[in-house]
């Protein structure tokens, strides 16, 4: 029986050139938790405040609104939105959104219940509609979800 050639390891350079770059593209993706780990989309919500922040960060735009609980105490919830990306191309933008806004905004309480690091009520926005009627950031990722 005769061993079959053994590669030389410049045969596999070119192979490599290719596996490479697409790991590194697609590794974020893995690391990218899914609607279903964190929200309960059983639970919805519907809390009418005022914009105090937007962060427009990846991977994830996150919107800050002040409202009042129950009780009449002021609590700040963080609704998580969909990419700043694919809000653009829904037609939003950074400044769609203002401090100060007034919204009411509809959406997906997180699992776990627990307040963030910076003690933010966690929640999944599916639409932000501002008080003249006009919405702004239609979408969850829980619709990114649905896609899959």
């Amino acid at each position: 029986m005769v061993a079959a050639p053994r590669r030389a390891f410049s045969d596999t350079i070119p192979v490599m050139k290719k596996l490479v770059p697409f790991l590194l593209l697609t590794a974020p993706l893995f690391a990218h938790h899914s609607f279903q780990a964190e929200y309960d989309a059983s639970k919805t919500v519907s809390i009418k405040g005022v914009v105090k922040r937007v962060a427009w960060v990846n991977p994830h735009a996150y919107v800050y609104v002040e409202a009042t609980d129950a009780s009449g105490k002021a609590v700040t919830w963080a609704f998580e939105s969909l990419s700043p990306n694919a809000l653009q191309i829904r037609g939003w933008s950074r400044t769609s959104l203002k401090e100060g806004d007034h919204v009411t905004v509809d959406g997906y309480l997180a699992k776990d219940g627990k307040p963030l690091a910076d003690g933010s009520l966690h929640a999944n926005s599916r639409l932000i509609t501002l008080d003249d009627g006009r919405k702004v950031f239609a979408g969850s990722s829980a619709d990114d979800e649905a896609t899959k």
